[in-house]
């Protein structure tokens, strides 16, 4: 099957069921999509879906979801919540599948989101929208209870970072077990690498998450563990988090912090972190106002190698 050309906008959103009909598991995208610039489209959840598959290949194509016409009907900063727009490309349930070699731009809200995914490879993908656009996740792995997810050779940036969570939201989530985050650059990003938990959670837990061999440049906080998340001030921050957070690790991490706080540790004192392991350490801050600094709350990080900032300069009470 091939996504032809278009330069034209697609009102409705395509919906590829595998369940449904049958479709070739081979997908060629050759040249440019284009979305509609129509923002009441609002009731679709994606632009292009394509679910209930098993052994798809999808190779090529650029999906432009002509987002800047929407970006600013979003108040999210300012309200708290976000216009349901659609997805660039949505993938409910796709199964033992390649994605690769494919650009999205400007999505009206998240560019590519996964759901239910088991044994999917995404090689080569490009996502591409300015810094101000709102809430337009490049590669958003949904739902609760993600297991052995591997993200290896990304360049991040401009954005919010790499970030695990946010968890903790709804009542009976799934755990996340085994995320790697490994060889990848971050540039003139808002946050570097994360793991963020709302606080009055219910229980949960996330375990074995990894961070190695990353180059930060003029990243603000490369890394971070916030359990207290809460990005519109409408929560219960003074209740602790219940999600345990456990066996986590940060290995040769290098580069420059936009801020003079490169590392911030602040775990929940309810559930405080354990097996937290910081190794191979070198952030060095940007601005004139002396070197970089960490903080930490609720976690005893176990240190080795080379450190820079020391871990742990300050304390936070939470």
């Amino acid at each position: 099957m091939c996504i032809t050309k278009s330069k034209q906008g697609c009102n409705p959103s395509r919906n590829i069921n595998g369940w449904s009909c049958e479709i070739p598991r081979s997908l060629q995208g050759s040249g440019y999509s284009s979305g509609s610039r129509n923002n009441k489209l609002k009731s679709q959840d994606g632009w292009i879906v394509l679910q209930n598959i098993d052994g798809l290949t999808l190779v090529g194509g650029t999906f432009d979801g002509q987002g800047s016409t929407a970006w600013a009907e979003n108040n999210c900063a300012r309200t708290g919540k976000c216009n349901s727009l659609p997805i660039n490309l949505r993938f409910n349930m796709v199964n033992n599948s390649i994605i690769r070699d494919i650009t999205s731009l400007n999505g009206k809200l998240f560019h590519m989101n996964l759901l239910g995914c088991n044994n999917i490879t995404l090689q080569h993908v490009t996502i591409d929208a300015p810094a101000t656009s709102l809430n337009t996740d490049g590669i958003h792995v949904g739902g609760d209870g993600s297991q052995h997810v591997n993200v290896e050779k990304v360049n991040c940036g401009p954005g919010h970072g790499i970030s695990i969570g946010s968890l903790g939201k709804y009542h009976n989530e799934e755990p996340v077990i085994g995320v790697t985050i490994r060889n990848c650059t971050l540039t003139n990003t808002m946050n570097g690498v994360r793991v963020k938990t709302w606080p009055a959670s219910p229980n949960g837990l996330a375990r074995d998450l990894h961070f190695e061999n990353l180059v930060m440049n003029n990243v603000s906080t490369p890394i971070l563990i916030d359990q207290q998340y809460c990005p519109y001030g409408q929560c219960k921050a003074q209740v602790p988090s219940k999600v345990k957070i456990t066996d986590v690790s940060f290995k040769d991490i290098r580069g420059t912090s936009a801020t003079k706080l490169a590392v911030k540790l602040v775990c929940s004192r309810g559930t405080p972190c354990q097996n937290v392991e910081m190794s191979g350490i070198h952030l060095v801050y940007q601005g004139n106002n002396g070197s970089a600094t960490s903080q930490c709350a609720n976690v005893k990080p176990m240190l080795t190698g080379p450190l820079f900032p020391p871990a742990c300069a300050s304390s936070l009470s939470s």
